[in-house]
């Protein structure tokens, strides 16, 4: 009777032990995926306004006559194109997407504004919602 309370008790404590000893790190991950994703920026109208005003002002210095008044409107539609194009440059962003499998089987993906030294492969782990390096 005790050799059998015995076992029973030594099979539940390496129960306990091998549940606890093989827990889910719910905070624990793995890289499975690094990306860059530009987003071309939008122009307000601002930058074309400026570019027209600009190339019709250098455009009016060119020639006279006729020839002036070309040169005028083909100036101002000159920087009213370059002037959006500038400003949608200005604000295009680049994002890096670091994608992650946690070890509970969920896929979390975390962006940044600017580029990580995260790898695919790399071990990671969740600290105050960030994403860090696992040691």
């Amino acid at each position: 009777m005790r050799t059998s309370i015995l076992r029973a008790a030594v099979a539940a404590g390496v129960a306990v032990f091998a549940t606890s000893a093989f827990a889910v790190c719910n905070e624990c991950g793995t890289v499975t995926d690094v990306r860059t994703v530009k987003k071309e920026g939008e122009g307000t109208g601002t930058g074309a306004v400026l570019g027209g005003i600009v190339g019709g002002v250098v455009g009016h210095q060119i020639g006279s006559g006729r020839g002036n008044t070309v040169a005028t409107v083909a100036g101002a539609a000159g920087g009213a194109y370059a002037g959006h194009q500038i400003e949608k440059n200005k604000n295009a962003t680049t994002t890096y997407v670091v994608s992650v499998k946690m070890e509970d089987g969920n896929q979390r993906t975390f962006n940044f504004s600017n580029e990580t030294s995260y790898k695919v492969g790399d071990k990671v782990k969740i600290v105050d919602k960030k994403l860090v390096h696992a040691q």
